[in-house]
């Protein structure tokens, strides 16, 4: 039931769930086909279940399974124990600006299905389309929907299903940053690469470091320091300004075929008006580290340089000894496939 990827490799599934309109398809859209929010506006209502894989690079890799609204559970040929058990996150969205008793209503069946199939999902509940409410307004809405998911929960005896919840939209950088949150809980290193960022900033004199998928913009890992929303922003921002700048001058002529004009060469310097400097530098052919530091600290350069030199040979002996995991569990299944039929074999061929 578990999709594998091409290096046998055990892929995640991510469920995107809703009532219908509620911005599910929206979001996979701006997220990871990099679809303006205003285009979305012409795109159709999903009424069958549409799967993609996301495997930009060597620590983001899932499959995400866009459900259409009106998804019956109980319809017999649903085969909801199947798609739960393979099932990582499960990322539930709300139209906030609409009447959401049903939604919630909805959320409580899919969680409490969902947790007798698979009690280690991630559920997640966007409360999304917050784009055209004011602050204060925000809060309240999240303040409501959680403390009634809460309650439903507890009146179910199932207080220990925990549910996480963001206010999202496609309008600005919050369905980003809320994607980064789901896919980190889904990297089984993410306690390894923030040690390792952790140790680079405070060698290198860096106040905040993120590690950043290229492709989709979610943020995999960052250091222990909390997460300024204006600083993400600025991050994403300079990314887009990287590949666009690349795209124009960054490909050679003579190889058009070549994919991305992010490559190993790939640096960025850009520095603010308030003293601070953002430093863009390749890790991996999709993963690119971006830091914030004072201008002072930039001046040690050649440290950070051979600072970031150890931190991108260590984030490969991550890969590496993953890879080596992901050989070894594709040998050991083998064998029991091949023990299986031998003993299948004999058991049907009796002298």
């Amino acid at each position: 039931f578990f999709p594998l990827g091409l290096s046998g490799e055990v892929k995640p599934r991510v469920l995107l769930m809703g009532l219908r309109r509620s911005g599910k398809s929206s979001i996979q859209k701006v997220v990871f086909h990099k679809m303006s929010p205003n285009e979305t506006l012409f795109l159709e209502s999903t009424n069958k279940i549409c799967r993609e894989d996301v495997s930009s690079s060597s620590f983001v890799s899932f499959q995400i399974w866009d459900f259409p609204g009106q998804i019956d559970f109980f319809d017999p040929t649903f085969d909801y124990e199947m798609i739960f058990r393979g099932t990582g996150a499960l990322i539930f969205v709300i139209d906030s600006q609409d009447d959401y008793v049903e939604a919630l209503s909805r959320l409580h069946l899919t969680v409490t299905r969902a947790y007798k199939v698979n009690p280690d999902i991630h559920f997640e509940v966007f409360i999304h389309k917050v784009d055209g409410l004011s602050d204060d307004h925000k809060i309240e809405k999240q303040g409501d929907i959680r403390r009634r998911a809460s309650d439903d929960l507890a009146d179910a005896r199932l207080e220990r299903i925990h549910l996480s919840f963001y206010l999202t939209s496609i309008y600005d950088h919050s369905i980003f940053e809320a994607f980064s949150k789901v896919v980190q809980k889904l990297i089984p290193q993410l306690p390894t690469l923030e040690n390792l960022l952790n140790i680079f900033i405070s060698n290198s004199g860096i106040e905040k470091a993120f590690l950043f998928d290229v492709v989709s913009k979610i943020y995999i890992a960052t250091d222990s320091s909390p997460v300024d929303m204006q600083t993400y922003e600025l991050c994403c921002d300079m990314i887009d300004v990287v590949i666009d700048i690349s795209c124009i001058y960054g490909l050679a002529e003579e190889d058009p075929a070549v994919g991305s004009p992010y490559d190993k060469d790939s640096m960025a310097i850009i520095r603010l008006n308030n003293t601070t400097v953002v430093y863009l530098k390749e890790v991996t052919k999709f993963l690119a580290m971006v830091c914030f530091l004072r201008e002072e600290s930039f001046e040690r350069k050649g440290l950070i340089d051979y600072n970031f030199h150890c931190f991108r040979k260590a984030i490969q002996e991550v890969f590496d000894v993953r890879v080596e995991v992901q050989k070894n569990r594709k040998l050991l299944s083998q064998r029991r496939r091949s023990k299986q039929a031998t003993a299948n074999g004999v058991a049907g061929n009796p002298h």
